[in-house]
Parts: C-alpha cells; sequence; structure tokens
C-alpha cells in the first residue's frame, strides 16, 4: 500500500467472550461495565502522533479515509464531520467507558473518537498471521466506517433496539452493524485506490486475510475450542471477507445495508 507521508485511521470464559466480541468493538462500554477491573492499568497517558513510522502510518490512513468520506458525504448533500483519533497505551478512559490494550481499536460514538493502541498491530501481524499495510489499514477503515454509521444515525437505531431485544437477537444486530462497518471500510478502499492509487499487488489479499482473522468462528475456534454462532457479534469470516468485498467492488454506500432482512 502507498501511503504519501505528505497527506495526513472473571474467569477463563469471561476473558474468551471479551476476546470475541470486542476486537473491533462500537461500543466498549457495554462489556466493560459487566467485568470488574482488578487493579490500576499500567499505564493510562495517551500518546501524541510524533516520529514513530507506526503512528504516522495511522495518522496518514486516517487522513485518507477523510478525503473519501468527504467527498462521499458530498454527493449525498450531507457534510463529513471528521472523528478524532486517540493512539495510547495500556488503557484509556473514553466517553464509552474505561478500556484496556486488550480490547483491540474500537469507536466510541458518544465522543466520535477512533480509539487505538498500535500494540494491536503486532497481535494481528503475530497472534491473528494477518500482516501488511493493507491490513492495518482495514482496521482503521472499519473503525471510521463505525464513525460514518454514527454520523448517519445508523448507530443509535441499532443499540436502541438492541437495548429492546433478546441477548440472541442484540447479537444478531451487533453482527449486521459490524458487517456494515466492514462494507464502509471497503468502500473507502475502493474510492482510496480509484483516486490515488494506493494499492500494490497483495494488498487486498492483505484486508481479505485480516478480515477472515477475525472472524467470530475463527477466534472461537482458536480461544476455547468450539463455535457458538448465537454468540457471534461480529460475523464469521467469511461474511467479513464478503462484505468487506462488497464495498471495495462497488463503492456504494448503498450495497452495504446489512439490515434489510434476511441472511447476511
Amino acid at each position: 500500500m502507498r501511503v504519501s507521508r505528505g497527506v495526513m485511521g472473571g474467569g477463563i470464559g469471561t476473558v474468551i467472550l471479551v476476546l470475541a466480541a470486542l476486537y473491533f468493538g462500537v461500543d466498549p462500554s457495554v462489556i466493560l461495565n459487566s467485568v470488574p477491573m482488578t487493579g490500576p492499568p499500567a499505564e493510562t497517558r495517551q500518546q501524541k502522533p510524533g516520529a514513530d513510522p507506526m503512528r504516522e502510518f495511522v495518522s496518514v490512513v486516517l487522513a485518507d479515509t477523510e478525503k473519501t468520506w468527504h467527498e462521499v458525504f458530498r454527493r449525498y448533500g450531507k457534510t463529513y464531520e471528521e472523528p478524532k483519533l486517540v493512539l495510547f497505551s495500556g488503557a484509556v478512559q473514553s466517553a464509552c467507558g474505561f478500556a484496556q490494550a486488550a480490547m483491540g481499536p474500537f469507536y466510541c460514538p458518544e465522543d466520535h473518537r477512533v480509539y487505538i493502541d498500535l500494540s494491536f498491530y503486532e497481535d494481528l501481524k503475530n497472534r491473528f498471521r494477518a500482516p501488511g499495510d493493507f491490513a492495518q489499514a482495514y482496521v482503521i477503515a472499519h473503525e471510521v466506517g463505525h464513525h460514518v454509521q454514527n454520523l448517519l444515525g445508523i448507530t443509535e437505531k441499532v443499540q436502541g433496539a438492541m437495548q429492546r431485544s433478546s441477548k440472541a437477537e442484540a447479537n444478531r444486530l451487533s453482527v449486521r452493524l459490524e458487517l456494515q462497518a466492514d462494507c464502509l471500510a471497503g468502500v473507502w478502499g475502493y474510492h482510496a485506490d480509484k483516486s490515488r492509487h494506493i494499492l500494490e499487488a497483495g494488498d487486498l489479499e492483505e484486508a481479505l486475510g485480516a478480515a477472515t482473522a477475525i472472524g467470530d468462528d475463527r477466534i472461537m475456534k482458536q480461544t476455547r475450542g468450539t463455535i457458538v454462532p448465537d454468540a457471534f457479534t461480529h460475523g464469521t469470516s467469511e461474511q467479513r471477507v464478503r462484505w468487506f468485498r462488497r464495498g471495495f467492488e462497488t463503492g456504494d454506500m448503498n450495497q452495504c445495508n446489512t439490515f434489510n432482512g434476511g441472511d447476511v
């Protein structure tokens, strides 16, 4: 992936559920409020962008998503409001609650911020075996997809419906919300490459590899040895790949309606 540097993204059962539910989560407070904190975080300071290449990369990708979404929103007669980026180490306090690095990247709709602990990228590469620049960019674009949902009022409607639903139905709604964010990440990839030619050979495969690695079924299989579909919150590997690819191949937000009934 080419990036222009001148252009500025309590037992073991509980741990397993948190890992499966919160990688790439929308609102971490739902899970955090149910998990007791046993002590202070090792480090809570927020990191400021600097000379570190990974921090610079994240900032560049985020800036590229802004270019795309400003353009797309203008086409629909809307104004895109840019999210804020928070790089943190160890733990951070957001408007959605207290979050630890083990949760992975997340978006908080209450403060319009994308939170990223850069150590997650080591997990993505080593634990999930999904290396590469575009795999990392997909992570950011997915969280920005949640910001787009928030601006369009989708997040509020879905969270309201989740609160009125059974746990199983709430999980199904969560899956649809996450898959839509994957599709919106693909929409960004389509426009970014068409306008700025950011992709190189193998980049798309990197993003699809990341989407495959973080499917609920894959994570559950790795962490607990069994797959429980009713506990899915983010979608299977196949679903995540399919919806990201739909957005990437069409570049059309209207193709990302995961709430139109039927199977996703």
